[in-house]
């Protein structure tokens, strides 16, 4: 089932990268680029930080073709995707999780400390949109008051803590995904957003 959404989430991702590019006015390379990086990206930079190699896309090179193959056929639809905001939004939430999960996955593999297990998720789940919003030039979405990260981190908290109470890894996995999905579409719906810090003061 998580491959499954893996994979899904891939497409999801690369495609709203694509999307991103043709906003700002990219060419189709451009386009290919910042969705292989908006797509795999997470993933990347938490096997680099963590030493786990090869890298996801460097062991399975067929996840760059799915990302390219994604953004250019989002440049075919893009007239039409605007109609499809609800399914990319939910799509992208269990995207979040479905990542945050496989993340913490490594990091437990590898026998990491419970807090690096938690950011080894959340590095996947959010490092890609991080690294798509400053290469179009704009404030990162999660540094903008949205729940992200911390659907996030509380996803892989969840996971992680069932699975150290001997909980049935299937059921721990639904458990997870569920508060994580459900508080993502919440937040989204009723414009949840984390306490912002506004300092206007110059200090020269």
């Amino acid at each position: 089932m998580l491959i499954v959404i893996f994979y899904i989430a891939i497409t999801v991702e690369a495609m709203t990268a694509a999307l991103a590019a043709g906003r700002r006015q990219m060419d189709w390379f451009g386009v290919c680029v910042l969705a292989c990086v908006t797509a795999l990206g997470g993933g990347s930079a938490r096997d680099i930080i963590l030493g786990h190699y090869p890298l996801t896309w460097v062991g399975n090179p067929w996840l760059l073709v799915l990302a390219c193959g994604a953004a250019l056929f989002t440049i075919g639809i893009a007239r039409v995707v605007h109609r499809l905001r609800w399914p990319f939004l939910l799509l992208d939430a269990l995207g979040l999780v479905v990542f945050s999960i496989i993340g913490c996955n490594v990091a437990l593999e590898m026998g990491q400390h419970p807090v690096i297990v938690i950011v080894a998720g959340m590095l996947t789940g959010i490092v890609g949109g991080i690294l798509r919003d400053v290469l179009c030039n704009d404030i990162p979405l999660v540094f903008s008051g949205e729940l992200y990260a911390t659907v996030s981190a509380l996803t892989g908290i969840i996971y992680f803590g069932g699975l150290m109470l001997k909980l049935p890894q299937d059921l721990v996995i639904i458990g997870a995904m569920t508060v994580g999905f459900g508080l993502r579409v919440t937040a989204i719906v009723f414009k949840w957003e984390m306490p912002r810090f506004v300092y206007d003061k110059d200090l020269r």
